[in-house]
Formats: structure tokens, C-alpha cells, sequence
């Protein structure tokens, strides 16, 4: 697979997630839509699953990554 930002690349290069709960600044930049997207992606609920923590929002690595499957799958 050619490296970002090479010719002939078709699709962006995939980092992993980290080991740990993310938080909507985080998904903003895995995804890299702006933070505002995030939140209304929350209060519509189409975004991935979070959960809070207190006043904090957290998203749980593998349910992200299982979201974004859904959202490849969806787009094929």
C-alpha cells in the first residue's frame, strides 16, 4: 500500500487507536472533522457510541472502530 500522500493512494493511511478511553477532541482528529461535528454527531446519536464520565464525554477505542466499519460498510 503507497504511503500518504503518494500517488496512486486511494485511501488515507489507517493509525492505530490508542489504549485508552478517547475523548471528542480525539475523535474530531481521528476522524478530522471539526470538534462542533463530534457533538452533533452526540446529540443526534449517529456518531460512535460515547458514555460519560462524570460531566466528560469518553468513547471506548473498539466501539469507535467498530462504528467507522459500520460507516465503510454502509458507504460500499
Amino acid at each position: 500500500m503507497p504511503a500518504r500522500g503518494q500517488r496512486g493512494s486511494s485511501a488515507p493511511a489507517v493509525r492505530p487507536l490508542p489504549d485508552r478511553y478517547l475523548e471528542p477532541e480525539d475523535i474530531a482528529r481521528i476522524f478530522g472533522v471539526p470538534l462542533e461535528t463530534v457533538y452533533q454527531w452526540r446529540r443526534k446519536r449517529t456518531g460512535p457510541p460515547g458514555f460519560r464520565v462524570g460531566r466528560h464525554v469518553r468513547y471506548h477505542p473498539q466501539a469507535v472502530a467498530e462504528w467507522a466499519a459500520e460507516q465503510n460498510e454502509q458507504a460500499a
